[in-house]
């Protein structure tokens, strides 16, 4: 049953909150619990200071106390009934309230990052306003490179075959209590010092929320990510020595984001971008310093109306940057620099805010000059080779801006269409490299991103000098997040490409600045057009595509790399269709007709993709083999076999999905 409360009327509840009530309930209750919280959704929430009030009927209260809009304990959720405190009014809130995690510093990485290339990170509803580092400057994350213990394997135990279960009931029968019993498992982990595989089943738990409610930030992609990451964790967990070379440390996580000390740093900035998720909106300005390395500076809040955010983002550009004494916004920083000392810094790049810290403000320096002119000196497909080697790694120690990309295009002109009709811009990278779709970096319509991306396909022949994250699919694709004027050419004569003010240092942030006609300079090689009409290309330059025929279209680079004939690509599809229909709709799902597994198994072996085929077929054997009673009733089973098929096909999905995207890139097509 679907449950549509606004996550802002509710306030934050800790997961083991959410555990221990509903495991208070009787088996009878607990049968009841979705549909009670679908009730309970509909009526008005009223706030109170640090209480949020429910009248469940005319003779029953419902009280919430959570200071600072987190529920921390289930003495915190107060019910009027007679059955209290084991009544489902109460099991029916928590499920209702948005999931918070432990820790507040966790959850600023979170909203920070969670438009980035598809990290996989929970949400919540707590967001400092800047980082404050959490431990001590020059202490780094404690590794501990013992085996498990047996609490640790038994946590981990629980952990797989709680998610294993929610994966076999699928997104539609996961219901409340398979959720609070992931919940649970997840805080026995944390307990034990499993930290990451706890905060990935946070992360499934919220998604699975997200998906049930049918909440507009929902993507199955994301919901398969997660479900993936944690099942891989448990398997690993468990599997003790035989886990693949993974050092125990990395598969344990850490507990709090450690920051290390750096002395002095002279930051240059490079560019500003907006955040903007389901319940956080705020900007992040980007700086590099002299030894090439990224560091981000961030301030993302909670917002309560989902109509206001955009707007928030976009003005958190001009809130002052909380470092030390300096006195610049995070738009004016994304131009200028800053001398620090005193710095601290997290291994994925944050910046610390202690009280140690002095920051002054200090001259920027050019995209054409050092050191921030060396990023666009590595060639784009060793740079995709970075990013994606980077998805491996742990969300918490992936170097700063390892998703980011770096590159000098010229612009061709618009694409017939995009990913789910989304505009698109194509552009052919400098030096003889690829086609690259530029795509909004977010599609939210008030975020001026998809307004500068128009304008900038009115300008074909522009020559421009871009940083976007890498999109990983089986054609170049990018998302556009600022643009620049690149290095000057030999011609004296030939005008600069952007005709930009010179308080704005030839550079644009797309998602917090919008474009005019007047600042995109007509190409010394292309006649000037108004804009909306189309140009032709430069001499020389590959024509814009018409439909069916675009450059870089599907398949067209990749597939032919590993041999696909073009136009057409490998029909992965096939399987990833499947892997994403089991996380929907269960284990279920995976029983159709032997006509549509026999087609499916054509299909892949047609193409080549023997092992594929062997995984759908393990996959559907795996479903399908359940014991019955003597009556015909199936005996329930821990799923464990299923789940290890199933995370068998998801994985060959991953990396082939990867294998076809680095293909893309180095122009093997």
């Amino acid at each position: 049953m679907s449950v549509t409360a606004r996550t802002n009327d509710w306030p934050g509840v800790r997961p083991e909150v959410v555990a221990e009530v509903v495991a208070g309930l009787s088996a009878r209750l607990q049968k009841r619990l979705d549909g009670a919280a679908a009730k309970l959704a509909e009526r008005p929430v009223a706030r109170e200071g640090d209480e949020w009030r429910v009248e469940v009927d005319e003779e029953t209260l419902l009280v919430l106390h959570a200071p600072g809009g987190v529920v921390a304990g289930q003495e915190d959720v107060r019910c009027g009934c007679l059955l209290a405190p084991a009544c489902v009014h109460r099991a029916a809130a928590v499920t209702l309230c948005p999931l918070a995690e432990a820790t507040a510093e966790a959850e600023a990485d979170v909203a920070v990052q969670a438009e980035a290339a598809q990290p996989t990170v929970p949400t919540a509803p707590t967001v400092p306003t800047a980082p404050t580092g959490t431990a001590e400057p020059g202490q780094a994350p404690r590794e501990r490179e013992d085996p498990l213990t047996a609490p640790e394997l038994a946590a981990a135990g629980h952990l797989h075959r709680a998610a294993a279960a929610l994966l076999a009931a699928g997104v539609s029968g996961a219901g409340a209590v398979a959720q609070a019993e992931l919940l649970r498992a997840a805080h026995r982990a944390r307990l034990a010092g499993l930290y990451r595989p706890a905060a990935a089943a946070v992360t499934v738990v919220t998604r699975v929320r997200a998906a049930r409610s049918g909440a507009p930030d929902h993507r199955l992609a994301d919901l398969v990510a997660g479900l993936r990451e944690l099942l891989g964790l448990t398997a690993a967990l468990t599997a003790g020595e035989d886990a693949g070379g993974v050092p125990a440390a990395e598969l344990r996580g850490t507990a709090r984001q450690s920051y290390r000390e750096e002395g002095g740093l002279r930051l240059y900035g490079l560019f500003a971008e907006p955040v903007l998720t389901a319940t956080h909106a705020g900007a992040v300005a980007w700086a590099v310093d002299a030894d090439g390395r990224l560091s981000t500076l961030g301030e993302v809040l909670p917002h309560d109306d989902a109509a206001a955010a955009a707007p928030q983002a976009v003005g958190a550009g001009n809130r002052t940057v909380r470092l030390g004494d300096a006195a610049l916004s995070h738009r004016e920083f994304s131009r200028a620099g800053l001398a620090v000392q005193g710095a601290t810094r997290s291994a994925a790049g944050r910046l610390g805010a202690g009280a140690g810290v002095r920051a002054v403000r200090a001259a920027g320096a050019a995209w054409t000059a050092e050191p921030a002119a060396r990023l666009w000196s590595t060639p784009a497909a060793a740079q995709v080779a970075r990013a994606l080697a980077a998805q491996d790694l742990p969300y918490e120690s992936r170097p700063a801006g390892s998703d980011l990309l770096f590159l000098d295009v010229t612009v061709l002109g618009p694409a017939p269409t995009g990913p789910g009709g989304a505009p698109q811009l194509l552009a052919r990278c400098a030096q003889d490299g690829p086609v690259v779709a530029l795509r909004a970096a977010h599609e939210h319509p008030e975020l001026p991103f998809r307004a500068n991306l128009a304008l900038l396909a009115t300008a074909p022949g522009l020559r421009l000098r871009v940083i976007g994250r890498l999109e990983r699919a089986d054609r170049p694709e990018l998302r556009l997040l600022a643009i620049g004027s690149p290095p000057r050419e030999p011609d004296p004569q030939g005008p600069d490409p952007l005709s930009l003010t010179a308080d704005r240092a030839g550079r644009v942030n797309l998602g917090l600045e919008r474009l005019q006609t007047a600042d995109l300079a007509a190409p010394a090689t292309a006649p000037a057009a108004a804009p909306g009409t189309a140009r032709e290309p430069a001499p020389g330059t590959p024509p814009a595509a018409s439909p069916g025929t675009a450059p870089g279209a599907p398949g067209t680079a990749a597939g032919e790399a590993l041999g696909f004939p073009a136009p057409y690509g490998p029909p992965v599809h096939v399987l990833g269709r499947r892997v994403e229909q089991t996380v929907t709709t269960g284990r279920h799902a995976l029983g159709p007709s032997e006509a549509t597994a026999a087609a499916d198994r054509g299909l892949l072996r047609a193409a080549g993709l023997s092992t594929a085929a062997g995984l759908l077929d393990g996959l559907r054997a795996a479903a399908a083999n359940q014991r019955r009673d003597v009556f015909g009733r199936i005996v329930a089973d821990d799923h464990d076999a299923f789940a290890t098929a199933w995370l068998a096909a998801a994985w060959y999905t991953e990396e082939l999905a990867t294998a076809l995207c680095s293909a893309a890139w180095s122009g093997e097509g």
